[in-house]
């Protein structure tokens, strides 16, 4: 396992180890001791998986009560997972990092409290994704903000993704700043 610091303090990439050969591969996804040695998060309260058909655009998505961190994976297809920081008091306030997750490349992105998160499902076939989070899901606690706010810039890979109506009407990034949640 390699931990790697991204440019926004607080997110890391975690390059697992994939023992594979002719019949497929095996990977040690979570180690408790091995995440903690690592500086990790290894206590979560919550386990979700979500599929998204190819095309698809989701986010951006952040909960702030109760604070919930996410260790994020793919287990079949592929995505390109964003996180922008949306920590007023933050020097990276409202910049975005981005990483592409597969089945295959044995990667984690870790993301605190104090992230809103997106993704977009690349090539043909559908996304699964599991989420190891450190908060339980509380819908009161909740928000969101607009994946195509022009003050964040995010360069999708997608043209004309597939977006749900929530995600349509969520806040800009301007909207935010007027009145964002204590982190």
């Amino acid at each position: 396992m390699k931990v790697i610091d991204c440019p926004i303090e607080g997110l890391k990439v975690i390059e697992l180890d994939v023992f594979g050969d002719a019949r497929g591969f095996f990977v040690e996804r979570f180690h408790v001791k091995r995440f903690a040695d690592a500086g990790l998060p290894h206590i979560f309260l919550q386990d979700n998986h979500s599929r998204s058909a190819p095309g698809v655009l989701r986010g951006l998505h952040y909960q702030f009560a109760p604070p919930q961190g996410k260790m994020i994976g793919v287990t079949r297809g592929k995505v390109w997972d964003v996180a922008v920081d949306v920590r007023p008091s933050s020097p990276t306030f409202g910049q975005h990092y981005g990483v592409e997750l597969t089945a295959e490349n044995g990667r984690l992105f870790w993301m605190p409290a104090g992230f809103a998160h997106g993704f977009c499902v690349l090539g043909d076939e559908p996304a699964d994704m599991l989420y190891k989070v450190t908060g339980v899901y509380n819908a009161v606690g909740e928000g969101g903000i607009r994946y195509d706010d022009p003050e964040l810039a995010i360069d999708w890979p997608l043209k004309n993704p597939t977006i749900s109506e929530r995600d349509v009407k969520q806040q800009s990034f301007a909207e935010y700043k007027k009145s964002p949640p204590q982190w």
